[in-house]
């Protein structure tokens, strides 16, 4: 049995999709039926039901994005910062092995010699270190309260997509802002995000961090050409200035723009579709919101 935590959101849907695939049993457990934020109460029920693993998919991410988070600080810092402590202690209590859905949107830039960042470098894009979002604070605030956390995975998602139009998918918010910002970023897409975590416990590989992102990186207006190339939208896109139009014009707070490495993953023997090519395979099959 597989227990799932914020299986109702974005990224949880997605892990029941890929459990329901293969045919696992799994539970998709509901702060509605059953407060997993209640440390005593989540410990008790893993010892009595004694899953073989764990994900948890739960957080605050903030609709429709992370400007919201700004306006609930309280939420964001409890899913964010406070709930993988209260997870892993549990956890470990109960023996259960378990994955984390995190984020790379902790990072900002890219290293010196032009390198994307590696999980041994040190978070730039957070309360610590720079002038960054809430949600980038508190994503960065978890990661450091799993610090020596035994038996757990620590995925970092970057800025998810599919083929599915959906509120909560890059390539439709590409299509959807009136005017977009310039950036470069490695993205993660989602399908091939749950396939490759959870194939992290399916093969046993190392428990630690992973940047579970697609190999290489694109620009705003690359992954822009790509939506004309295949036809999926043909609007005028329009670019700000630069980041300090974008920031005066449209957003409440700085945004994570950043390169990362995954190639500990590809070590690890899990491969994700370079992002040029899944960004065009997605568009080529792209369906639209009925």
């Amino acid at each position: 049995m597989i227990y799932l935590l914020g299986g109702s959101g974005y990224v949880g849907a997605a892990y029941q999709a890929l459990l329901t695939r293969k045919g696992l049993p799994f539970r998709n457990v509901r702060r509605a039926d059953f407060d997993y934020t209640d440390r005593a109460a989540l410990t008790d029920l893993l010892r009595r039901e004694k899953p073989q693993f764990l994900i948890n998919a739960a957080g605050y991410t903030g609709k429709p994005n992370v400007d919201a988070c700004e306006l609930h600080k309280s939420e964001c810092l409890m899913g964010n910062a406070v709930l993988p402590g209260s997870i892993a202690q549990a956890c470990a209590d109960a023996g259960v092995p378990w994955g984390h859905v995190s984020s790379g949107c902790i990072y900002s830039g890219k290293n010196p010699d032009g390198s994307g960042f590696r999980e041994t470098d040190t978070p730039n894009f957070t309360f610590r270190t720079n002038h960054c979002s809430f949600y980038s604070g508190t994503k960065a605030l978890g990661e450091e309260v799993l610090a020596g956390a035994p038996n757990v995975f620590i995925w970092r998602l970057r800025i998810p997509f599919n083929e599915v139009d959906s509120a909560r998918n890059y390539l439709s918010k590409l299509m959807r802002y009136a005017t977009l910002l310039e950036a470069e970023n490695s993205i993660s897409q989602l399908d091939e995000f749950v396939a490759a975590t959870f194939a992290c416990w399916e093969q046993r590989v190392p428990f630690g961090t992973y940047n579970v992102t697609n190999p290489g990186h694109v620009t705003t207006r690359e992954v822009v050409e790509l939506i004309k190339k295949t036809g999926v939208s043909r609007k005028d896109f329009a670019f700000f200035k630069d980041e300090a139009d974008f920031m005066t014009k449209a957003a409440k707070t700085p945004r994570s723009n950043c390169v990362m490495d995954s190639r500990k993953l590809a070590a690890a023997g899990i491969k994700l579709t370079e992002v040029h090519a899944a960004v065009e395979r997605d568009l080529r099959r792209w369906v639209k919101a009925t």
